[in-house]
């Protein structure tokens, strides 16, 4: 019975080395195998602290988890100007379905869609919409328009890993994936009663 305590242990150890083996083979073959391309560069190979705890074999406990989410907090960049919905909707919904951007062959990132329908139902007459996060059909007009709602959504939509650190949602605005102008548009086709969302 004693050699059967001392063998799992060891086979612990065992596989934890060979997943780090495994874990640096895959880093050197990303870096070699990849090649810097206009916009597209290398640095999006380099994983933030963020990123390493919610690809880890092993994920981090709460505590460790709340501390992320918390700096992940800090980077959302709040309007100046307090305005979180005055963009236009229609531009929004272009925004919404588009999931042009951030490869090598575009120019500047400043022109990249936001891809929502690729998780997201949100306009009831969009024919191809995703499933993976939460439908978004009548949005405002089942959740208001008050100002805890209104501040959640932008910063949902800046940075979704400051509520949920593993959250699979981009962040849109903290990442450079759309512009404070974009999400406010973005925002405008999700509260805007005359957006097709809400209807």
């Amino acid at each position: 019975m004693k050699k059967l305590f001392i063998a799992v242990p060891l086979a612990l150890c065992t596989s934890v080395a060979v997943a780090d083996e495994l874990q640096t083979k895959v880093e050197e073959m990303m870096l070699t195998s990849f090649k810097a391309n206009g916009i597209a560069s290398l640095d999006r190979q380099k994983q933030d602290e963020i990123q390493q705890a919610c690809s880890s074999p092993t994920p981090p406990g709460a505590e460790t988890m709340q501390r992320l989410q918390a700096a992940e907090m800090a980077k959302i960049r709040w309007p100046a100007d307090g305005n979180y919905t005055g963009g236009d909707w229609k531009e929004g919904q272009k925004i919404a379905a588009s999931g042009r951007g951030l490869t090598w062959t575009d120019k500047t990132p400043n022109n990249n869609g936001g891809g929502c329908y690729n998780c997201h139902a949100m306009d009831p007459n969009e024919v191809s919409e995703g499933t993976i996060g939460p439908s978004l059909e009548g949005y405002a007009k089942l959740r208001g328009n008050g100002e805890e709602i209104v501040k959640y959504t932008w910063g949902k939509l800046w940075n979704a890993k400051a509520y949920h650190a593993c959250s699979d949602m981009p962040r849109n605005g903290y990442g450079g994936i759309l512009t404070e102008a974009q999400i406010r548009h973005v925002m405008a086709f999700l509260f805007d009663p005359a957006s097709p969302v809400n209807q």
